[in-house]
């Protein structure tokens, strides 16, 4: 992972990649579509109801309003003047440069145009944001109408029912812990930078700049624990996962700059395992039966390992750059990571020899990965600008490609998969954007 130091919660993505710029009579244009409502500023709207006129409806949409709610009419150029000039200009962050002119051969040509998920409304009540432009797990669907996102220092849960959003954790506040008993590492932490999180069975847990690990219970006040789980000074969580051991009980593990993985038990907190790899490990997923743990990092290769004993069971070889995502295929059976070689690769478990299917994007690394809880539908999103909706049942043949502008802070389906969710982290355009599951036999579409 590129080091940097992050004193303040700010947007640290243009100082990685070029924003795009128009040359000529439209030198100026990403600052004029940035200043575009002249009312807006970085997080003015976050809890104003009022301003709820910034939000964008499907029939909206429909009638020509831009889903993110961007005024081209007000601007000097066109959408598609703007997207052809930030494909050209958009740079991809590169940690190995190594020779890429084959690439494209191995890649599997996609029919996309295929539309799996409608737009169906976008938020700016509820802002999300990014504290490191590597890491993108910091939005999550508990529900078709509950998502939980990373806003400024505070974990927030947005109500796509009721079109409200309410803060669940504030971290610039000092935090203590409710769990107390004699063995267990808990300590207070104030101002935690959330560089990653994850939300399941009604709990969240959230990895912060300095190595922080916060775990809540979101039916129950306070913080159940939280502490620093490495002192090293270059200590990032890169990466939480909850998962169900192959007994049953629900665990916690955590992914660090330090080269360590962490294993907690959640029902006292206390850390069970501690593997430690070759490089710094960027993320980690558990297999749906609990057995296995892809580990990726900072490397090209990509590993397979014991969940329980943290030994490499498998070597994953492919990708030409580091790595910063995987999903589990519900099956189990697949794999797939997402690299900044901009390929998210298929693997079968079965024969780790070679991946099965490479997937490429349209600009950028793949850093995020999510697989529908039926196993139809893989997301995966670039760093911006792009979410794409693979078919797995057509082979991943065919696509969906969600075009928009903006850093995407995360991805996410809801459990039924019923609905798709985009957090977009932009000083202005920040949001939360909600697609719905399209059904061939509906022939009547609800007003809103």
């Amino acid at each position: 992972m590129a080091q940097f130091q992050n004193d303040e919660l700010e947007y640290v993505v243009d100082d990685y990649f070029d924003v795009a710029e128009f040359e000529d009579n439209d030198a100026f244009a990403e600052n004029q579509l940035r200043r575009s409502q002249d009312a807006d500023s970085d997080f003015e709207d976050d809890f104003d109801e009022s301003k709820v006129k910034t939000d964008t409806s499907a029939m909206e949409a429909r009638n020509g309003k831009d889903i993110q709610g961007i005024p081209w009419e007000r601007l000097n150029f066109t959408r598609d003047k703007y997207r052809e000039t930030r494909l050209k200009q958009y740079k991809n962050y590169e940690s190995l440069s190594r020779p890429r002119q084959d690439l494209e051969k191995e890649c599997l040509q996609v029919e996309m145009g295929k539309t799996f998920y409608d737009f169906h409304y976008n938020t700016r009540i509820v802002k999300s944001t990014i504290v490191h432009f590597q890491l993108r797990n910091l939005l999550w669907a508990t529900s078709k109408h509950d998502v939980y996102l990373m806003q400024n220092f505070s974990v927030m849960h947005w109500s796509s029912l009721l079109r409200r959003g309410k803060e669940v954790l504030n971290v610039s506040k000092p935090i203590v812990p409710t769990e107390k008993r004699p063995g267990l590492l808990a300590q207070p932490l104030s101002r935690v930078q959330i560089s990653t999180m994850a939300v399941k069975e009604n709990l969240l847990v959230v990895g912060g700049f300095q190595g922080e690990l916060i775990c809540k219970h979101i039916n129950q006040p306070g913080v159940a624990f939280c502490s620093k789980v490495t002192t090293d000074d270059n200590a990032i969580t890169n990466a939480v996962d909850i998962f169900r051991s192959p007994t049953g009980s629900m665990r916690v593990m955590a992914a660090n700059n330090d080269a360590q993985v962490r294993v907690f038990d959640v029902q006292n907190f206390a850390c069970l395992n501690q593997f430690s790899f070759d490089w710094s490990v960027n993320n980690t997923s558990v297999s749906p039966d609990g057995k296995l743990v892809a580990v990726l990092g900072d490397s090209a290769d990509c590993l397979i390992a014991d969940a329980q004993s943290g030994k490499a069971i498998g070597n994953l070889k492919g990708h030409l750059d580091y790595s910063f995502s995987s999903a589990w295929h519900p099956n189990g059976q697949i794999l797939a990571t997402g690299n900044q070689d901009t390929t998210c690769r298929l693997w079968d478990i079965r024969n780790l020899s070679e991946s099965l299917t490479v997937l490429k994007g349209r600009m950028g690394a793949i850093r995020a990965i999510k697989f529908s809880s039926d196993g139809r539908f893989m997301a995966m999103a670039e760093p911006a600008d792009f979410v794409h909706i693979m078919d797995t049942q057509s082979g991943y043949i065919k696509g969906q490609e969600i075009d928009l502008f903006g850093e995407i802070a995360g991805i996410s389906f809801s459990p039924d998969t019923e609905a798709l969710f985009v957090g977009i982290a932009d000083r202005t355009y920040g949001s939360v954007l909600e697609f719905n599951k399209r059904h061939h036999n509906q022939y009547l579409e609800a007003v809103f």
